[in-house]
């Protein structure tokens, strides 16, 4: 039943999307290959000085392709690491294949699309092949879903998103029932600042009793030369588990020296209620120099902190050479 309701909502939207659709000329049709990798070079210190090494990341492989008057498909392979099979093995995944039409103030998505959870804070921190943002490092949702998704900017300084997707991430393609439902609101009273909160409620599937409930805050403040951002998150019923929830804060800075130097640096602070999730509650922080050695490839020296919350765990120090190239 719920299939069908979701089909019909795509149906509709994409029904009086058209209606809405001005008689303008088309576009030129484009298309560009999307090419990136992410790789380092690290080393740890003390205890972890034998964790060092070369090591590829992550690999995205795709192409986009604009046909004029708004519509665009795209779609994106991710090659990357994953717990499931042994380290020096990399596992491909269609990270992303959507299709979405903009018109004027309205946008719609439909297929494997970007999740809207956390997509604005992770284009604002801007160093995804240093360090993931706070909501993707710490499974709070994921960043791509099968479904569909709806924005509108009512005016220049408030617009507003819906989403409903399967709930389970691009690895995963849930065939249950439980779906995904997502609302976010963001308001940028000035250009240099943006603030935004988010709202999802994912039912799982048909094998668990509780719903999982995510709410996300956003504040940030960007000049041409310098970048503050904060954010606060919480995750209720995490697991599927009632009364277990985790939350949490990020806040990350961006200093431009010149036209091809910055300087960056990053401090979460994850925690769980009760404690439940101690063994892996931490602080951690990152804090480095990236350097564009051309517009498609950079380099970032890094250092990184964890620190762990559990009784008797020792402090983790990682030195960092991160890259990343790619169109």
């Amino acid at each position: 039943m719920k299939r069908r309701i979701l089909t019909a909502v795509l149906m509709l939207l994409s029904i009086c999307a058209y209606s809405q659709e001005t008689k303008k000329e088309k576009t030129e049709s484009k298309g560009k290959a999307i090419i990136q990798v992410f790789g380092n070079f690290h080393t740890g210190f003390g205890e972890n000085k034998d964790d060092r090494g070369f090591e590829i990341e992550r690999s995205y492989l795709g192409y986009q392709y604009s046909f004029g008057n708004g519509f665009t498909v795209q779609a994106v392979m991710d090659v990357g690491k994953t717990d499931a099979v042994n380290d020096y093995h990399r596992i491909a995944y269609l990270k992303n294949a959507f299709v979405s039409w903009n018109r004027g103030k309205f946008t719609i998505a439909g297929g494997l699309i970007p999740i809207t959870q956390f997509n604005l804070q992770e284009k604002f921190w801007g160093y995804r092949y240093i360090n993931k943002s706070f909501q993707d490092k710490y499974k709070f949702g994921n960043s791509t879903d099968l479904g569909i998704s709806a924005a509108y900017k009512f005016t220049k300084w408030l617009s507003a998103d819906a989403i409903i997707v399967n709930g389970e991430g691009y690895k995963k393609i849930q065939v249950n029932d439980g779906l995904l439902y997502g609302v976010g609101l963001t308001i940028n009273p000035v250009k240099q600042l943006t603030m935004r909160v988010y709202g999802g409620i994912n039912e799982g599937d048909n094998t668990v009793k509780t719903e999982l409930y995510n709410v996300a805050t956003f504040i940030g403040y960007k000049m041409d030369k310098f970048s503050v951002a904060a954010e606060y998150n919480l995750m209720m019923n995490s697991g599927y588990v009632t009364g277990r929830n985790q939350y949490g804060v990020s806040a990350y800075s961006t200093v431009k020296l010149n036209k091809i130097t910055n300087l960056y640096a990053r401090y979460d602070n994850l925690m769980s209620n009760n404690a439940w999730n101690i063994d892996k509650d931490e602080q951690s922080i990152v804090a480095g120099l990236e350097v564009k050695l051309h517009k498609f490839v950079k380099l970032a020296p890094n250092f990184r902190m964890s620190i762990p919350k559990a009784a008797g765990a020792r402090n983790v120090y990682m030195g960092y050479i991160s890259c990343s190239f790619g169109i």
